[in-house]
């Protein structure tokens, strides 16, 4: 994979080379420590009461007190293993032949060693997670014909197995990589390690827990590059990387946007699991006041060291030593929030009186009656994942509009209201009533399938954000390390991005969901997952955006691609989704009939008849992107005319139109050849 493009190279300073690294190993052993101290501590004033609520036995004091004190283990070293890989992607440059440099390729090879440790650390618990389950010791537990009997009964012990697979194919990969490329794929991946346990737990039941599951995501994503990020930026003070202003410049941007995803999606999440008032008065409500502090004091942390540390720094390069000293203070209050978080998470909630409808208990919450227009427009409930994708993504948008006229450089509104109104189609599909009735009604699922992968990924498209992000964003310059705009660029022309281009591949993964997911069986069989509803969220707007991104867009492409193969793309395509609404209308069973009836929606009982809707939906919605489509590459094709056309005028007029008089010249002498040989 490429990277982008420099030619400054971090070679290892003279005080680099003498700096022990076992600093720093001492730092995160002992952060570990701390962690996996307080856990178990902040438990022990709950577990019995969470034991008696649940009716559970007891397990015995190796799970009671092990399992928080590894839990705690594993959050941390996944957070070390999410910031390492943020290091290396975006905090310090790599060399200009795309090789890491030196810091990139200590923290990739620090991400390795901690992704080993959060794998055996999952290992680990999911015995345990089992012996607290079903309250049997763990030498009980540890026998394979139990373990193989009973994990696929407990949620919880299945998704640290599923976890410890993905973090040691991240292990092997951090172990295997030399070139930058692959850092920011590696970086993405070890976020994705972390759904599994964000989708279980406390938040992923009960009321609201669609909104508690999202910000729990949001939350422990916002924790992992925060704390990460600060144990890999002292980890390179420490050893005196040459860019260590660099990388605390830019970690400092990125823990603002963490610290404030973390604060956000912690009131969320708080708020959904109890009320107010009992914040004093139950456990549960005073661990969350605890944590709050915590996070606080590590907010005017954070806040103290941009304003005297960073200026120390740019002052005197060489005295790391204010830097270290808040990095290192930090770490370890980090490593305490930690283990306190730990045991707030085996906190039971304050139990609620309220006996919840069937509807709420799968969905969140309760849908009292059948949808109709108003409810449609203005029944909503917001989106923590795509309904702040939405909003983020416009203001980005904006604020890269607003620096280019700043600048006294032009953009088209045309473009501007396209890419708004993609971000409203979104938001409008995810967080309006559509987006509140669309895992309740197969029908209404169909038509927010419908708006994320055909209307929003073309006004996505048209709105042309890559060449306003290589407008907006200022280049890094000669002999300076790799800056936003290169990593564009690195993330547009590289062999990945030029294999999704190619005209088949990206067709294909356009038409193929749609079978695979519905008439495959998939959707059948995860109906009921919230998961699996984000995941499908993200492919229907990945594959439409690439789709049309490659059909219509307008940003640059790592393949040009003929405006007939564009044509037959679209063409090519509208036999399938045609045949694919058909054969959803033609369908005598109903898919996932057992997840709509357990709903016990009164006003939905002809579940066949919601399908075919479904179908009707699908099979017209494709009409509109077509017409949507073509006079887009009308009207792509008539400006590509003009510009030809005043190319050639402006050429013209710079040379007096010689290619003209050329042109002339060539046919007067044919003319003249010609009444020669008659002659």
């Amino acid at each position: 994979m490429s990277s982008p493009q420099e030619t400054a190279v971090d070679p290892v300073s003279p005080v680099e080379r003498r700096e022990p690294a076992g600093r720093f190993g001492v730092v995160t052993g002992f952060a570990l420590l701390v962690a996996g101290i307080v856990a178990p501590l902040v438990v022990g004033l709950s577990a019995a009461q969470a034991l008696t609520l649940l009716g559970i036995p007891d397990p015995g004091p190796l799970t009671t007190y092990g399992l928080p004190a590894v839990r705690a283990v594993a959050d941390l070293a996944g957070a070390l293993t999410v910031g390492s890989l943020l290091f290396a992607a975006f905090l310090v440059p790599a060399q200009s032949d795309g090789l890491l440099g030196v810091g990139g390729y200590r923290a990739l090879r620090r991400a390795g060693v901690a992704a080993l440790v959060w794998a055996g650390a999952a290992l680990l618990l999911v015995p345990l997670t089992l012996s607290d389950t079903t309250g049997q010791p763990v030498r009980s537990i540890l026998r394979p014909e139990e373990i193989w009997r009973a994990l696929p009964k407990v949620e919880v012990a299945g998704a640290w197995r599923t976890t410890a697979i993905m973090v040691l194919l991240l292990a092997i990969a951090c172990r295997l990589a030399l070139r930058w490329g692959w850092t920011p794929p590696l970086f993405a991946w070890s976020l994705l390690c972390m759904l599994p346990i964000a989708l279980t737990g406390h938040s992923s039941a009960g009321g609201a827990h669609d909104l508690a599951t999202n910000s729990l995501i949001l939350h422990l994503g916002g924790m992992a590059v925060w704390v990460g990020g600060l144990f890999a930026v002292l980890a390179y003070a420490l050893r005196g990387g040459k860019y260590t202003g660099l990388a605390a410049r830019r970690f400092s941007a990125v823990a603002a946007i963490a610290f404030a995803v973390v604060a956000l999606s912690g009131i969320v999440n708080a708020w959904v699991r109890m009320s107010p008032s009992d914040l004093f008065t139950t456990t549960y409500g005073r661990l969350v006041l605890a944590k709050a502090a915590a996070l606080t004091l590590l907010g005017l942390l954070g806040l103290v060291q941009r304003r005297r540390a960073l200026p120390a720094l740019e002052a005197e390069p060489a005295d790391r030593t204010a830097l270290v000293r808040f990095a290192g203070v930090e770490a370890l209050i980090f490593a305490a929030t930690v283990g306190l978080a730990v045991g707030l998470g085996r906190t039971p909630p304050p139990p609620s009186t309220r006996i919840p409808s069937p509807a709420e208990v799968e969905l969140g919450y309760d849908l009292p009656a059948p949808p109709t227009l108003g409810r449609f427009l203005f029944d909503w409930r917001f989106d923590l994942i795509f309904g702040t994708l939405a909003l983020v993504l416009a203001a980005l948008y904006l604020a890269g509009v607003v620096r280019l006229r700043r600048r006294g450089d032009a953009w088209p509104v045309g473009r501007t209201i396209a890419w708004l109104s993609g971000c409203a189609v979104l938001l409008f599909a995810t967080s309006s009533g559509v987006g509140r009735y669309a895992p309740a009604m197969f029908s209404v699922h169909m038509a927010q399938h419908m708006m994320m992968s055909m209307l929003a990924p073309i006004l996505f498209a048209l709105g042309g954000p890559v060449l306003l992000a290589l407008r907006a964003l200022p280049p890094a310059g000669r002999n300076n390390p790799a800056g936003p705009r290169e990593w564009v660029l690195a993330a547009v022309h590289n062999p990945v991005s030029r294999f999704l281009t190619y005209p088949i591949v990206a067709t294909g993964l356009f038409i193929i969901g749609f079978y695979a997911l519905y008439l495959g069986g998939i959707f059948d069989q995860t109906v009921n997952s919230h998961g699996a509803h984000l995941a499908m969220n993200v492919h229907f707007l990945l594959s439409g955006y690439l789709f049309y991104w490659v059909v219509i867009g307008i940003d640059p492409k790592p393949r040009e691609v003929s405006p007939f193969t564009k044509v037959g793309m679209v063409f090519g395509s509208l036999p399938f989704h045609a045949f694919f609404g058909v054969a959803l209308m033609s369908m005598t069973t109903v898919m996932g009939d057992w997840y709509y009836r357990a709903l016990g929606l009164n006003w939905n009982t002809d579940l066949l008849q919601d399908q075919r809707t479904g179908g009707g939906l699908a099979w017209a919605s494709g009409e509109v992107p077509l017409v949507l489509v073509m006079m887009a590459l009308l009207i792509q094709w008539s400006r590509s005319d003009e510009r030809l056309a005043t190319r050639l005028d402006r050429a013209a007029d710079r040379d007096d139109d010689a290619a003209l008089a050329a042109h002339n010249a060539m046919f007067a002498e044919l003319a003249e050849r010609d009444r020669g040989a008659r002659g």
